[in-house]
């Protein structure tokens, strides 16, 4: 058996960079994870491997769903629906072209680019046809009103004795 050597200070690795070395190597590690565990579902590239996140919720009114698309216009989504089914897809250019693009290095590249599609399914009772889509500031928001006969609504108990008025004016 050999004796452990003791390292100086010259020949020890820098902490720091061996520090820095494992976090990146740790990124690495969850992206792959990630990745692995999205491929099942139909992702692929682009946005479709990271979605966009959303936030869906119900008013008195609508149902209201609220997408993060930083960067896209108006022009770049695609909204449809189909029975249930809530499709919003879109594409984010890669922005780069020509020589600017040979003369890139990155260090760090997790911005999304190219095509991705999100399908979500809707609470039945929406009016598809009353369905109002807009962007602002990074942020798509889909109000989709309630039908009227899903929308909740008050309704008036009576006792077997007839109308309430006429209930109000026994008791006095």
């Amino acid at each position: 058996m050999t004796p452990m050597r003791h390292l100086n200070t010259r020949t020890r690795p820098s902490t720091r960079r061996w520090a820095l070395d494992l976090n990146d190597d740790m990124n690495d590690l969850f992206g792959q994870m990630e990745r692995l565990m999205l491929q099942p579902f139909g992702a692929t590239r682009g946005f479709a491997a990271t979605p966009y996140p959303i936030d869906l919720y119900e008013t008195a009114d609508a149902v209201v769903l609220e997408m993060a698309v930083p960067g896209l216009r108006p022009e770049q989504l695609d909204v449809s629906l189909e029975g249930r089914q809530l499709t919003i897809h879109g594409v984010l250019p890669d922005g780069e072209e020509g020589q600017e693009a040979e003369r890139r290095s990155y260090w760090v590249r997790s911005i999304p680019r190219g095509e991705f599609q999100r399908t979500v399914t809707i609470p039945a009772g929406v009016d598809a046809d009353a369905i109002e889509a807009r962007v602002d500031q990074g942020m798509l928001t889909l109000t989709m009103p309630k039908a009227a006969e899903a929308r909740a609504r008050r309704i008036e108990v009576r006792n077997g004795f007839g109308t309430p008025e006429l209930e109000a004016s026994k008791a006095d």
